[in-house]
């Protein structure tokens, strides 16, 4: 296994798929900190000590990251059937079901970078502008909840990424089917049961940037683990028929 994720490590970083999910969250970034500036009788947000990271985060995740994320994780599981290597990588033999688990933890690790990218963007303008106002109690809180974010994304869109590798229809609709799922979470969010359900808005119940009873926490736990298993058997299935 240690020698699949050495090798997928090294072909992930000559994509150009990540410097696109680079350049996105970077992005992000501008255009929240451009629409801080914004002046409302007087008050800008972006004086306000924390807005920044608070905002950042959900907006990253409801319009630009788990789609780049889906659509990293879909090319790298499709690329071999679609570049035809697969036969040759059938010789040497490689097990096929380990080198998809070692493709998803591959995924599963540039969630969790973009995120924590984005996390330091926000932090060291934060540091920049409210630096005596910063305290590290609300620091590592932000860093947990990006972190955790990375994490429970991945999750959430796993079954995408799974079932876009099933159907062989390019990976670019992970892309597109990634976007509607996660806007979606924008009106799930509105309603209390359905954000602790609906896998996007799970995230941030689980990362505690939403306020949750136990019951909405164990809720949205047991959504993210639907959406896990849902990706293990659809993965599961494709690496039978293969």
């Amino acid at each position: 296994m240690r020698a699949l994720l050495w090798a997928e490590h090294q072909k992930i970083r000559r994509l150009s798929f990540v410097w696109i999910a680079i350049f996105a969250t970077v992005m992000v970034a501008v255009i929240v900190f451009l629409s801080g500036l914004t002046d409302n009788d007087g008050i800008r947000d972006i004086d306000t000590t924390g807005w920044y990271m608070a905002v950042a985060q959900p907006l990253a995740t409801f319009f630009v990251l788990p789609a780049v994320i889906a659509l990293l994780g879909s090319y790298m599981i499709c690329r071999e059937e679609q570049e035809h290597t697969i036969d040759s990588l059938r010789l040497i033999p490689v097990n096929e079901a380990k080198l998809t688990i070692a493709k998803m933890i591959i995924t599963l690790v540039y969630s969790i970078v973009f995120y924590l990218l984005l996390f330091f963007i926000t932090f060291f303008t934060e540091v920049a502008l409210h630096f005596s106002d910063l305290s590290l109690g609300l620091v590592m809180n932000f860093l947990k909840a990006y972190l955790l974010d990375g994490i429970c994304i991945f999750l959430a869109i796993s079954p995408i990424i799974a079932l876009v590798s099933y159907m062989k229809k390019g990976y670019w609709i992970a892309l597109v089917i990634t976007e509607f799922y996660s806007f979606i979470g924008l009106f799930a969010s509105t309603s209390n049961t359905l954000k602790a359900l609906y896998p996007i808005t799970a995230v941030f119940t689980i990362s505690g940037y939403y306020e949750a009873s136990t019951i909405q926490v164990m809720l949205s736990c047991i959504s993210l683990l639907f959406c896990v298993g849902l990706a293990a058997v659809t993965l599961a299935g494709m690496n039978k028929c293969k």
